[in-house]
């Protein structure tokens, strides 16, 4: 493990395509902004594809390959390490035999795709498809298996960054993901932490007047404690640290945010994330109690990555790709100020 904490961000952090915001201008809004390592949506291949095709065109197979190696020179020229390409998702426990074989036939294009950013990690949420799926554990670490083997087969290998997130129809705490990683037992699979996940399904609730669940506090401080205890760090493949707002009203049937069919956590993932220490404007999770644990008392060091989600990333504003840089920056300061890291790395030194 590398001996320092180095400062990445998802390219979803910097503005959604959807917003107008082209990869290129986020790929720039990171780089000026001291930003040295960056998460590569498997969308934003898709959108440059799409874009930069003669005449623009509906993406293949071959135009998104062309994608990644263009964002891959693009990246070298601005000194930004692609660290992971995610997410790669609706795969595990997948019951019909056709979309398993489907999975794997897109989980190949993966691979090639992550060679040609020059990336050695995919990272994958436990699945959360509502239906077409299992939960029996032995099913899923089997089809972990498959695709961590043809993962271990790549020259280089490519590994796979496995994260529970707090929606996940079966898989939904990090200990279920811990759980699973162990029984795949392979070199190559492990976990991806993220602070809003753990946090936000533990201790936080979107749809709770309080904004938490019963007993936020002891169930935090609890699974902390086995998170410490339990993780081996070397199985710690990357951290994603992010916020949300705490808000008015609770996330429900009628609320703004509202959506039909959709888990209240999910929703509130996707339209109302924050960077940690943005309590000015609703940040509330204890993001700092989890990132303290990962970081300072289990000894993870690696790539630490600001991300977020929001409402606001769907606008056109062109300068939300640099607002939002400086906002990761700023974060990553504040977080660096207050766990003192500085004196964490000096010391090990």
């Amino acid at each position: 493990m590398a001996q320092a904490l180095q400062l990445a961000v998802a390219s979803s952090s910097l503005g959604k395509p959807q917003g107008g915001h082209s990869i290129d201008t986020v790929l720039e809004a990171a780089g000026s902004n001291g930003i040295r390592g960056i998460e590569i949506c498997y969308e934003a291949l898709v959108q440059h594809a799409t874009q930069t095709a003669t005449p623009p065109n509906e993406a293949d197979e071959l135009s998104i390959l062309q994608a990644a190696k263009d964002i891959r020179k693009r990246c070298d020229a601005l000194g930004l390490t692609v660290i992971v390409l995610q997410p790669f998702n609706s795969y595990d426990g997948l019951l019909d035999e056709e979309a398993h074989r489907r999975a794997i036939r897109r989980w190949l294009q993966w691979l090639t795709l992550a060679h040609a950013l020059a990336c050695d990690m995919i990272q994958m949420p436990s699945n959360f498809m509502l239906s077409g799926i299992t939960g029996d554990f032995d099913k899923v670490v089997a089809d972990l298996v498959e695709i961590a083997d043809l993962a271990l087969a790549m020259s280089p290998p490519v590994r796979i960054a496995y994260e529970s997130v707090a929606w996940g129809t079966y898989f939904d705490l990090w200990e279920q993901s811990w759980d699973i990683v162990r029984a795949v037992d392979r070199p190559n699979f492990g976990l991806c932490l993220d602070t809003f996940h753990i946090a936000g399904r533990v201790w936080g609730d979107p749809s709770s007047p309080g904004g938490k669940t019963p007993n936020a506090d002891a169930e935090l401080e609890a699974s902390l404690s086995r998170l410490v205890q339990d993780v081996d760090v070397a199985k710690v493949f990357y951290v994603q640290l992010s916020d949300a707002e705490k808000l008015a009203s609770p996330l429900e049937a009628g609320s703004p945010l509202h959506v039909e069919g959709q888990p209240c956590r999910m929703t509130w993932s996707r339209a109302a994330r924050l960077f940690p220490c943005e309590e000015n404007v609703g940040g509330y999770l204890p993001i700092l109690d989890v990132t303290e644990a990962i970081v300072n008392q289990l000894g993870y060091r690696g790539w630490i990555s600001m991300e977020t989600f929001s409402r606001h990333l769907w606008e056109s504003d062109p300068d939300i790709p640099i607002d939002y840089a400086k906002r990761a920056a700023a974060s990553y300061r504040c977080v660096c100020e207050i766990l003192a890291w500085a004196k964490l790395l000096d010391s090990e030194r």
